[in-house]
């Protein structure tokens, strides 16, 4: 999130103020957030073997040494009203939870981390959407990743080694009209090219992917996964949560209450169609939107936002996937 309307509920204040403070983020976000562009490429030499070594054991878990001290809107705009919860069996019988639980995680979903002068913290969520090279990955908008930052799906903390790499991001693309208020907060998503790892393979190869899919409907079950930074829940661990959405009022965005996504994960998918067996589903929204996820104050970790999957995501897919910058009227 750019700007004075900062979200704190998805930042932590602690590592904001550590960020404002190095002179750092600021810059960082401001740059890779630009209001006539949305991707942001680097030209550098940075690698997912580099990123590797970077963010190894010693990086990863000094971040723990920190956590123990309804209107309608515009006509044709939003998807249809339809129910799609019930769509599929599993999904319905699936039940809700009301609070997110910790788990294991699962391979497709994972952490951000940015490299500055803290170089320990993962501050949003990420995960694998299917594309012809393999190689992308979704995010929420406000998630500018600057320069030198890395993907590790399946994150666990303390891990001498991750399960399933740590993965160099190699460019970034963001809707140019994205906003934290207001009708630019309905595009708030983003996708990002991971580089190949040391063996050449993509991250698809590796952890699966997830199916990016049009939202069917205001009403629908949703799997969201996501990672809390550790300064907001000292267990550093992925959480899930089983939840139905509805429409949040004046913008074409959903809305569920859950408990537990703090700080960090912002970015998370919203899945419907999720197998257990396979751990991937239909992406059909991401943590984001209005004040970057969700409003202010005490509900500010039990409600959360995302932006619609309609054309504007697919337009931006197709920029990703042909590696060009995004320019809209």
């Amino acid at each position: 999130m750019v700007g004075v309307l900062v979200r704190f509920s998805r930042w932590s204040r602690a590592r904001w103020v550590r960020a404002v403070l190095a002179g750092l983020y600021v810059v960082a976000l401001a740059a890779a957030v630009p209001k006539g562009a949305g991707g942001h490429g680097r030209g550098g030499s940075w690698s997912s073997e580099e990123a590797r070594r970077f963010w190894g054991p010693s990086r990863m878990s000094a971040s723990l040494d920190d956590s123990a001290d309804g209107d309608q809107g515009p006509a044709g705009t939003g998807p249809g009203e339809a129910d799609a919860g019930a769509a599929d069996s599993a999904d319905a019988a699936r039940p809700l939870n009301g609070s997110a639980q910790h788990f294991d995680g699962v391979p497709s979903v994972g952490v951000i981390f940015y490299v500055g002068e803290d170089m320990r913290d993962h501050h949003c969520t990420a995960s694998v959407v299917h594309s012809p090279k393999g190689n992308l990955i979704l995010t929420a908008g406000h998630c500018g990743m600057g320069d030198d930052a890395a993907f590790v799906p399946g994150y666990r903390k303390g891990e001498g080694k991750q399960p399933y790499g740590v993965w160099a991001v190699d460019r970034t693309f963001v809707d140019p009209r994205r906003q934290d208020t207001g009708p630019g907060s309905d595009y708030d998503f983003a996708f990002a090219t991971v580089k190949a790892d040391g063996r050449g393979r993509p991250v698809e190869r590796v952890t699966g992917a997830n199916r990016l899919a049009r939202t069917p409907g205001w009403v629908n079950r949703v799997t969201v996964i996501g990672y809390p930074a550790a300064d907001s829940d000292p267990a550093d661990q992925a959480v899930r949560c089983t939840a139905l959405t509805s429409r949040l009022e004046g913008f074409r965005q959903l809305r569920m209450r859950c408990n537990g996504f703090f700080s960090g994960t912002s970015g998370s998918p919203w899945l419907i169609h999720f197998d257990e067996k396979t751990r991937t589903g239909d992406v059909v929204g991401v943590l984001g939107g209005l004040n970057g996820g969700g409003p202010d104050g005490e509900d500010s970790d039990k409600i959360s936002y995302s932006p619609v999957n309609d054309d504007e995501i697919f337009k931006l897919y197709l920029d990703a996937i042909n590696g060009r910058e995004p320019r809209r009227a």
